[in-house]
């Protein structure tokens, strides 16, 4: 087939013979050019082959032969409602090649008798170029029609559909029959793989590596790189834990497959409020005072290290908020001799929670006894870890519970060491391929423990579905009786009314003006305190009336600043 204008090709198209294969032969974008197709950059080169999928008709550009005035008709069309009786709404028909000063009198009236026709069926009759038509609806003169498509085509190594109009300036010619081995690969994404399991396990190769900043340390995640060899063996659900050291600044995510034991750790709680903030329903609490904490008269007794304390939950409503607790001294034994307390939350205080539990904990068993979040210690490593990095960290804090689809796969050049990948946190393209696959899935010992970037870490803890609820608020604090709110007496210039705006700071006063005492035997009096030496009469009336000067010009400027700002 000879080489033909893209648009005349997809005019004299059948879509019944779809879908078809062509090739660019030349045009505007000669040995390619970078097209902006759909919103999506789109290179077409000379040589290309196109997959053309579906063909759909966007518009109708109608031109008036006589005038040259174009039109624009939907699909659509039905025309207006004013056409004469005998002449069907938004109908054409056929009229011979336009001449000069050709009117609706001659060409339209010759075929008059003629069955009209559809916009669509003028457009099936194409023949590689615009037929002359007439339309009364449109105006008197014969009008070529010129139609405008959206053509759907699969390309090589284009993971979406790219959607071309059939205006644009290239040749192509039809290579449909001699093209039929041609396979147009597809790239697809990780996610995508995670609804396609009937295609693994399978070998692929990365087209682009994961985009946007790393999430993990390892380097396996580095290696991710394109034109690496993988092999993706299955799909499944796997959860992990996310954690953090306090200590070292550290962050990781536990796989469910982390075989180390952990002891749990006593918290520490300063404050009240978070001893009512930890509170988790079903659960009890118990800790001990490790700071004596003074009381607040009769209603709230004072704390003394070694109070032992059982917090039971908390009593009334927000701002008047207290928390229930039992003290007991002794030991077990004396617990029921104890006394109830009600503790205001805004009290201070020290506390260390009480626990005797020495046991050593599997990852799946320590949730099971233990809400997160948690803070436990790692008493035994994973033995199946070359070098476990979490048996070195003094404390370990459990944060949530991550569930997340996982990808299991490795690399085609250490095919028994495995990884597993999370789509929604490293996404990438892949290209799909026919190689061999090992038919065992390799182990994952691996990816038992991931250390975290520091953004990804925030970026999860953002993301995380349900937390807890937030702590009841803070109360005011307590006002003595004679201060105000701040605790200092309310006449002092720092206190103000709850609620009240507090005035600026005050500038600074300004210089005192010297008093001009004459100088006597070459000496200079003194200008503040009274002579040391006693001088005439008239040099202490004199200092008099310049000290009287001073405490003019102090008063006037209180008066000034007392009018700027009002105490």
């Amino acid at each position: 087939m000879e080489p033909l204008s893209f648009q005349e090709y997809i005019c004299s198209l059948d879509p019944t013979t779809l879908p078809r294969i062509l090739r660019i032969c030349a045009g505007v974008y000669f040995q390619g050019s970078v097209y902006e197709i759909s919103g999506n950059e789109c290179c077409l080169s000379t040589g290309d082959l196109l997959k053309v999928m579906a063909v759909v008709l966007q518009k109708v550009i109608c031109e008036d032969t006589v005038t040259g005035q174009t039109t624009e008709l939907p699909p659509t069309f039905k025309g207006k409602q004013d056409c004469p009786p005998h002449f069907p709404t938004g109908l054409f028909r056929s009229a011979p090649a336009p001449r000069p000063n050709t009117t609706l009198q001659t060409p339209f009236l010759e075929g008059v008798r003629r069955q009209g026709l559809t916009l669509l069926q003028v457009l099936e009759r194409w023949d590689r170029q615009p037929q002359p038509v007439l339309c009364p609806t449109i105006g008197p003169h014969v009008l070529f029609l010129h139609p405008v498509y959206e053509v759907h085509a699969a390309m090589h190594l284009r993971r979406d559909i790219v959607k071309i109009p059939s205006t644009l300036e290239v040749d192509v010619e039809d290579v449909t029959e001699e093209a039929q081995h041609v396979h147009f690969a597809r790239p697809v994404l990780l996610s995508e793989v995670l609804r396609m399991e009937e295609v693994l396990p399978v070998q692929a190769e990365i087209l682009e590596g994961p985009a946007g900043p790393a999430i993990f340390e390892s380097t396996w995640v580095s290696r991710l790189q394109r034109g690496q060899q993988l092999q993706l063996h299955s799909c499944s659900r796997a959860w992990w834990i996310l954690a953090s050291a306090p200590s070292s600044g550290r962050r990781f995510l536990l796989s469910s497959a982390y075989q180390g034991k952990f002891r749990r750790r006593p918290r520490l709680f300063t404050g009240v409020q978070e001893l009512a903030a930890s509170l988790q329903p079903g659960q009890r609490l118990h800790v001990v005072v490790t700071q004596d904490c003074e009381g607040r008269g009769a209603d709230v007794p004072p704390l003394v290290v070694g109070d032992r304390l059982k917090v039971q939950g908390l009593r009334g409503s927000s701002p008047d908020t207290w928390l229930l607790c039992h003290r007991h001294s002794g030991g077990e034994e004396e617990e029921e001799e104890g006394e109830e307390l009600l503790l205001p939350l805004d009290l201070g205080g020290s506390f260390v929670e009480e626990t005797c539990d020495s046991k050593k904990y599997g990852l799946v068993e320590l949730l099971e006894r233990q809400p997160l979040p948690c803070e436990v210690r790692v008493a035994a490593a994973d033995p199946g870890l070359e070098q476990d990095v979490l048996g070195t960290l003094p404390a370990l804090r459990l944060e949530a519970r991550l569930d997340q689809p996982v990808l299991v796969g490795c690399f085609c050049q250490e095919p028994s060491e495995g990884f597993e990948i999370s789509p929604r946190w490293l996404d990438f393209s892949i290209l799909l391929s026919e190689g061999p696959v090992c038919p065992l899935a390799p182990t994952t010992h691996r990816c038992r423990v991931e250390e975290l970037t520091e953004a990804f870490y925030y970026q999860l803890l953002a993301q995380l579905p349900g937390g807890p609820a937030p702590p009841p608020p803070r109360p005011p604090k307590r006002v003595q009786v004679g201060t105000g709110p701040g605790g200092q007496h309310p006449s002092t210039p720092g206190s103000s009314p709850s609620g009240a705006r507090l005035a600026p700071s005050l500038p600074p006063l300004p210089a005192l003006p010297q008093p001009n005492i004459p100088k006597q035997h070459g000496q200079q009096r003194p200008s503040r305190a009274m002579p040391s030496l006693p001088g005439t009469q008239s040099d202490i009336d004199i200092a008099e009336h310049d000290y009287e000067t001073v405490d003019d010009n102090i008063q006037k400027a209180i008066c000034k600043m007392q009018a700027v700002f009002p105490f």
